[in-house]
């Protein structure tokens, strides 16, 4: 299990890198950052299939995109001139905690009850 939140990690670190390179590609109009854009979203979306075959996809998935809204935000107003406000930094850091919290609160087997499967 652990492995595939350590999965999960790394995609959200590509996917911060993918969307950092789609924006360097003003519009897949730049090679490299296209060709970056590219690898970085086929490593990240591979990497989230991976961890999918172990973990549930809403906590998964949470994890995975607000490590990349975050780590995306974060950048932009590290180095691509983005505003930085006090307001920003506080969503950032709900976006994180909110992520945390659905990974915390565990499998459906730990905490609850699982609803019955559609078919």
């Amino acid at each position: 299990m652990a492995k595939a939140w350590l999965l999960v990690t790394v995609a959200g670190l590509f996917e911060t890198g993918f969307a950092v390179a789609l924006k360097l590609s003003q519009g897949f109009t730049r090679l490299w950052p296209t060709i970056g854009f590219c690898v970085f979203a086929l490593a990240s979306f591979g990497l989230l299939t991976l961890s999918l075959k172990k973990l549930e996809v809403g906590p998964a998935y949470a994890v995975w995109t607000g490590i990349g809204a975050s780590g995306t935000a974060i950048y932009g107003m590290a180095f691509l001139g983005d505003l930085v406000s006090p307001l920003k930094i506080v969503s950032i850091t709900l976006v994180i905690v909110g992520a945390i919290g659905l990974q915390l609160s565990g499998s459906a087997g730990e905490h609850g009850t699982r609803p019955p499967q559609l078919r």
